[in-house]
């Protein structure tokens, strides 16, 4: 049986104020929701994004040096031998200047894939907007540091000892984006990397890895190894180990380091698992995601017992009408599908205005705060939320009005 609208509609002209206030708490409740949902999805799998690296082998340790009469290079190689004769080490390797995916240290450089895009830039005085060229982060370290952070070597291979020698860079190795970038659709191997200082040759490609620091370039995969590695003073070594063995393994390197060499400073904070370099690079990101959870689920709440509440006042009112109905044929199911429907149009009036509301307000931010897009499919995604809620919350007044007897409405007031 159809259900009629002319009363629903009377109703609610009767509640006009009532109903209109709860149209637009519904509508700023869509509009907020659905924009924090989006950014939700995109905080998860910002945070989620995987490094490229084995993680959870994964162990750092700075040490920190002093005596700058120090042989750094030679120092670097009595360092290794000390930390890859630990026990449970499977490999150990030194980074320049600490400079890992989501380190935060970083080291950038601009390259092109042919000379005459180089010329280009060098007119330009930079990368920025000139074809086939690109800016790269870069990733330096001492042997075996392919396996030590389990990098995949797609293609090629890897450095030579007379390449890790030489003064200046002789060879690098390339991330697949930027290798797909530069020269789509062909093999980056035996390609010459155009730079500021001169022509490299490519000799290997491996999977991608992520940059020491996020959303900085066109893509966060854009990255190269250099066969250079620049021992100093104070150097940062990368163990890998199994997972369960990683704080028995920095204990181990901290007390090993400080035997091989000369006095030098290895703090608590330069000692750290990756996973807590990750961890501490995604904090604000972490905070942030907590924040607008917690925002997002305290809204669906206050607008729940909006919606509740007034029913439950209107059915208190009502309750003679509601006695009338049923003593004139109404059946429990008719005063269950009023109150619902009611409610859902209440509900969809807000939810239309809602989805305009959240629109605009994702234009707004793309403005001020730079953000992406927001996908369409979460207009209606956010409707369905709302009208779910809604028919949730008027779900219990609904019910206490189906519990009214016929015979109130023979009784006086």
């Amino acid at each position: 049986m159809a259900l009629p609208l002319k009363p629903i509609l009377s109703a609610l002209r009767h509640h006009r104020l009532t109903a209109m206030l709860l149209t637009l708490q519904v509508a700023l409740t869509c509009a907020i929701v659905i924009n924090a949902g989006f950014l939700l999805v995109e905080r998860i799998q910002r945070i989620t994004t995987p490094s490229g690296l084995v993680e959870d082998e994964l162990s750092v340790v700075t040490a920190r040096g002093v005596d700058e009469s120090t042989n750094a290079a030679a120092q670097q190689r009595t360092d290794l031998a000390a930390l890859r004769a630990l026990d449970g080490v499977k490999a150990a390797a030194a980074i320049d200047d600490g400079s890992l995916p989501l380190s935060s240290n970083i080291d950038m450089s601009g390259a092109c894939a042919s000379q005459a895009d180089l010329d280009r830039a060098k007119a330009a005085r930079g990368t920025e907007g000139i074809a086939g060229c690109i800016s790269i982060s870069i990733y330096s370290g001492s042997d075996g540091m392919l396996e030590t952070l389990g990098l995949r070597l797609l293609a090629g291979r890897d450095f030579t000892a007379t390449e890790r020698g030489a003064d200046k860079i002789t060879a690098v190795i390339v991330s697949r984006t930027l290798a797909q970038r530069l020269w789509p659709g062909e093999s980056p191997v035996g390609k010459q990397l155009y730079g500021f200082q001169g022509p490299v040759p490519v000799v290997g490609m491996i999977d991608d890895i992520l940059t020491p620091v996020l959303g900085i370039g066109l893509d966060d995969h854009m990255v190269m190894l250099t066969a250079r590695s620049r021992a100093g003073i104070s150097s940062t070594y990368v163990l890998r180990s199994a997972p369960q063995d990683r704080q028995r393994v920095l204990r181990a390197a901290a007390v090993a380091l400080d035997k091989a060499g000369p006095v030098r400073l290895i703090p608590e904070d330069g000692q750290r698992t990756y996973t807590q370099i990750r961890h501490d690079y995604f904090q604000r990101d972490t905070t942030m995601l907590g924040l607008l959870l917690a925002s997002s689920l305290a809204l669906l709440f206050v607008t729940a017992l909006g919606i509740g509440g007034l029913a439950n006042f209107w059915v208190g009112q009502r309750t003679r009408q509601i006695g009338i109905r049923r003593a004139v044929g109404a059946t429990r199911r008719n005063i269950l599908r009023h109150f619902q429907a009611e409610n859902f149009l209440i509900v969809g009036a807000g939810v239309v205005l809602g989805m305009l509301l959240a629109y605009g307000l994702n234009q707004l931010l793309m403005r001020q705060y730079e953000l992406d897009r927001l996908p369409l499919f979460y207009l209606p995604l956010g409707a369905a939320l709302l009208w779910a809620l809604g028919q949730l919350a008027v779900l219990g007044p609904a019910l206490r009005a189906t519990s009214v007897p016929p015979a109130i409405a023979t009784r006086g007031g």
